[in-house]
């Protein structure tokens, strides 16, 4: 787990110490440079595995060189076939791994690693650079290419330093629908992400660029799974069991976030069944009605863990929110973000990594808006004409979330619903909001073999997962030195999810039907009968209270002008509504917060280091 860096640009060395110094956090333990024929290697170290300086990077193995940020949880399955094929290594890493089954399988060896991971390889004979990210989009890969210029980094305000970079105004508009900036675009209009499950190969001597996808969900269900539903509980019970175990190697001390949901208890439920003295972690928050603290401390109770609970305030979330921009770079608008840093922050002081139970909730149906587009896609059927009368008597209701689905039903289309919903449905306050919602993977929506509940889980699994809960995680516990580790997220885990049949994830009303039932095996199911709360903040009591200063002093009219793609007016009347109590507006006031404190950023470092035109 760490930060990588290259270029075919020859910087001065000073400039390449303030590149890696820029992202020094991602890894604290080595950092350094190598200048090899047209290309910069440079690499922030995080050592996890193998902590010996033999294992630091730039690596060599052979004629290759090799930076790598990430974990191969099967490294050592493939040691031992490779090392059976003639290959010798010289180190106990996981990184030279990578490089032995290059060798061996070329560009298909990313077939055969199961992590988290975005390396680049140069081979020094060919003058070639090859590099992947991980089939899901754990790991950050940015990068920059114009004929024989070609640089890239785990963090995009690396590459900027040095350049001329300008704001992308579009992927800002996106930005503002999704709460991040989805992939291939990023902030600038220079620098594009390499996409989830996709390699590339870039030849120094012509300049020639390409990248290829090496990994997908299936999404026409080649494979479904024909075994009852006790076999597959059985079947899926292996697959978490081991995608756990590979998960806890680790040369330095490693626990588990415990949220007391149902995803982060199984994840530390098998971890502490296998291993003793398991540590766990949770967040507490003082406000009422946010707090699961004292579930989560009853389950660790029950699994013998050895737990702490940290708490949130205002005053510590005010004083990472400043200081947001330095960690994730890109606007990026989940709150939950600021109780992930301070998580990690606080979570660091006792491990180096922790084993989390991100995406659970995508693979099997566990959103609350599951259950609630289920229901309102059946009015669908009916004329947009009828919807829009039924959607006035229902706006007639105070209710928030009535009025939100009178909003939705009187879209034309399903899928545009679903967009919008992920945003917070009203975006009168964006001068056009449509431009945002033309992504990537949108033609899940037109599959005729999948069912709506199967295009959700995909549609977030491509969308959310990757670009906002990878994001925050990543981030957010890089930016104390944290490893986080996702056994829901091992591909198989999500392979075999996709083959299921909804009603083994989604039946009687009860979402995540098979992982519960696999968790009540470990702990009583009435330590869980609750209803489902999210990892946030209570963002809208505190801009109504305690920040309400601070919001109305960054976004006022001034503030707002500055703000591209957004009705100044809509926006702030659309604050003084939520100050007044009249309408929720928490979400769309927390992404103009964010934004404005990214352009302030932007500005900063575009005097001292950078240009933004």
């Amino acid at each position: 787990m760490c930060g990588i860096y290259g270029s075919t640009v020859r910087y001065d060395d000073n400039i390449i110490f303030q590149k890696l110094a820029r992202a020094d956090f991602r890894g604290p333990d080595y950092s350094g440079f190598e200048h090899n024929g047209p290309v910069t290697l440079g690499h922030n170290r995080l050592a996890i595995v193998d902590l010996d300086h033999r294992s630091d990077q730039p690596l060599t193995y052979k004629h290759l060189k090799v930076v790598f940020n990430g974990e191969i949880y099967n490294y050592k399955t493939l040691k031992i076939k490779l090392t059976a094929l003639g290959y010798r290594f010289q180190t106990d890493s996981d990184t030279e791994v990578i490089t032995a089954a290059y060798l061996e399988y070329g560009e298909n060896c990313v077939n055969h690693f199961n992590g988290m991971f975005a390396f680049v390889i140069f081979d020094t004979r060919t003058l070639q650079l090859f590099g992947a990210r991980d089939r899901l989009g754990k790991k950050p890969f940015y990068y920059t290419q114009n004929g024989l210029d070609f640089e890239f980094a785990s963090q995009p305000s690396q590459i900027c330093i040095g350049r001329n970079v300008t704001i992308n105004e579009q992927a800002i508009n996106e930005y503002f629908v999704w709460g991040y900036v989805p992939e291939p675009k990023s902030a600038w209009n220079e620098i594009q992400k390499l996409e989830a499950g996709h390699s590339f190969c870039f030849d120094c001597n012509t300049g020639s660029f390409r990248t290829r996808k090496y990994w997908e969900l299936d999404l026409n269900h080649a494979e479904r799974y024909e075994g009852v539903y006790q076999q597959a509980q059985a079947d899926l019970t292996r697959l978490i069991t081991n995608a756990v175990d590979i998960r806890m190697h680790a040369d330095v001390p490693l626990g588990v976030y415990l949220s007391g949901g149902i995803d982060s208890s199984l994840v530390a439920a098998i971890a502490s069944k296998n291993y003793n003295n398991v540590k766990t972690f949770c967040i507490k928050f003082r406000e009422k009605g946010f707090d699961e603290s004292v579930f989560a401390q009853k389950i660790a109770d029950h699994l013998k863990t050895d737990h702490h609970t940290i708490e949130c305030n205002k005053e510590e979330g005010l004083e990472l929110i400043e200081s947001f921009g330095r960690y994730y770079d890109e606007p990026f608008a989940d709150s939950s973000a600021i109780p992930s840093l301070l998580l990690s922050k606080h979570t660091k002081k006792h491990v180096t990594v922790v084993l989390s139970g991100d995406g659970g909730d995508e693979s099997f149906l566990g959103y609350s808006r599951y259950k609630w587009f289920n229901m309102v896609n059946q009015l669908f059927k009916c004329p947009l004409a009828l919807r829009k009368r039924i959607a006035d008597i229902i706006s007639i209701s105070p209710n928030y979330r009535h009025k939100l689905i009178a909003m939705g039903i009187c879209n034309p289309e399903v899928k545009s619903l679903y967009g919008l919903m992920l945003g917070g449905l009203e975006y009168s306050w964006l001068e056009n909001p449509n431009i945002g919602l033309q992504v990537p993977f949108m033609d899940i929506w037109s599959s005729k073999s999948t069912s709506m509940l199967q295009k959700l889980s995909a549609f977030d699994t491509k969308t959310y997962l990757n670009g906002d809960i990878n994001t925050k995680v990543d981030r957010g516990t890089m930016a104390f030195s944290l490893e986080a580790r996702a056994p829901l997220m091992d591909y198989r885990v999500i392979a075999f999810a996709q083959t299921l049949p909804d009603s083994y994830k989604f039946k009687y009303g009860i979402q995540k039907r098979i992982l519960k039932d696999i968790l009540y095996q470990y702990a009583p199911a009435q330590l869980f009968d609750r209803p489902k709360s999210g990892f946030t903040m209570p963002l809208s009591h505190w801009f109504k209270n305690e920040l309400r200063d601070h919001v109305m002093d960054h976004l006022s009219i001034s503030e707002l002008k500055n703000i591209p793609g957004i009705n100044v007016q809509k926006s702030f009347a659309m604050i003084n509504d939520h100050m007044s109590g009249k309408w929720n507006r928490a979400t769309q006031i927390w992404k103009l917060l964010v934004y404005t404190q990214w352009l302030k950023d932007q500005r900063s470092k575009a005097i001292s280091t950078y240009q933004v035109a």
